[in-house]
């Protein structure tokens, strides 16, 4: 494997590329949000994962986080975060681009946000599921956006934890803005969402203008790490509902140790999860900001009980959720360091239904496509 390592995985294809936040993949191309400016989006053709090559590419002005993209169709979706110093120019919100040719993605409008920007969203083809800064709310909030129309977007809705209203005269119970909208989830009728050192939160949005609060769990404190995400399985595990949430191994944190982990929530009665069960890789070292060890981001596209877990320094593991009490790893997979770099930050991942193949996603440099065989 050219100096990766690992248990049950092989490696097919590596192009270096800035390195990335997040990486989608549809019929033949990976479309990749990187963390540093100016690179913005990439588009991969990845019809021959042994030799991938780049079609086009995005730049971003300076101070701007354009690290998340999601595809659906011909309309792709990008964010845009303040990033790094405060620039009076910078205008945050989501891009949208139609991307039927993908050597010229086309812009076709820009849903600005007053605050600092977008960090995560999901995209089902008709809403987007937004975590923007607003100014007179403090942290990131919910906000749902139509973009049906993808030249019209509009809101539609938003929901924030009561306390980040603070323009409406709430007043928040933690310290800054450590509770914030990170990652929202669709799921049918309901908007899984992750919410940093304020945990998760379940929303019914059956009526998606008026989102409704189910249940709100919180376990930071007394464990260090804010949540990262909450992923919903969609099938049944020995016959209950189930949530996969990880947290994220950051500086931003309560305590040096222990490491970010995964744990498995019981959500069949969704207005009491009940957290059943944890998996971890062993890591006792305090936290390392140069090179973070520790849990970050799922798959997402879920199949099975098979489930592929970034994990920063400890690169990509395998973990078998088919006894949601007692999770365990079946692989892993170290890659080596990209193109100018050191170690290794393994940050996003995506399995493509259709062939089966693992694309995993460098924070520093460097894409890796990888085969899996339990």
């Amino acid at each position: 494997m050219s100096g990766a390592s690992g248990k049950g995985f092989r490696r097919v294809g590596h192009i270096d590329v800035a390195g990335g936040g997040q990486v989608s993949v549809q019929d033949g191309y990976a479309f990749i949000g990187h963390i540093d400016p100016p690179h913005g989006t990439t588009i991969v053709d990845i019809s021959d994962p042994r030799n991938m090559r780049v079609v086009s590419e995005l730049q971003v002005p300076m101070h701007t986080h354009s690290h998340k993209a999601r595809v659906f169709g011909d309309t792709m979706i990008i964010n845009y975060e303040q990033y790094g110093p405060h620039d009076p120019a910078f205008q945050g919100g989501i891009k949208i681009f139609d991307i039927a040719d993908k050597r010229r993605p086309r812009e076709v409008a820009f849903f600005r946000c007053d605050g600092g920007g977008v960090h995560r969203f999901d995209y089902d083809g008709q809403y987007a599921y937004i975590s923007p800064q607003v100014e007179g709310w403090l942290g990131n909030i919910v906000m749902i956006v139509d973009v049906r129309e993808p030249s019209r977007p509009a809101e539609v809705s938003r929901w924030w934890m009561p306390g980040q209203w603070t323009a409406g005269g709430e007043t928040p119970t933690w310290e800054g803005a450590r509770h914030r909208c990170h990652h929202p989830l669709r799921y049918g009728d309901r908007l899984y969402t992750s919410y940093w050192h304020g945990g998760f939160v379940i929303l019914d949005i059956a009526d998606i203008t008026q989102p409704r609060l189910v249940s709100h769990v919180d376990w930071s404190p007394p464990y260090p790490c804010p949540t990262h995400t909450a992923l919903p399985i969609p099938h049944a595990l020995q016959g209950r509902r189930f949530l996969v949430v990880t947290d994220e191994e950051v500086k931003d944190r309560l305590a040096p140790t222990p490491s970010a982990f995964l744990w498995m929530v019981d959500v069949s009665d969704e207005r009491h999860p009940v957290p059943v069960s944890t998996f971890r890789v062993p890591h006792d070292k305090p936290f390392d900001p140069v090179c973070s060890f520790g849990a970050h981001q799922p798959q997402e596209q879920v199949d099975g009980n098979l489930l592929f877990v970034t994990w920063f320094a400890g690169g990509l593991r395998a973990v078998d959720i088919g006894d949601p009490y007692a999770p365990r790893e079946v692989g892993h997979f170290q890659p080596q360091p990209g193109r100018g770099q050191s170690i290794v930050q393994s940050n996003d991942v995506f399995l493509d239904r259709k062939t089966g193949l693992i694309y995993l996603m460098d924070r520093l440099c460097g894409l890796d496509v990888l085969e899996f065989t339990p």
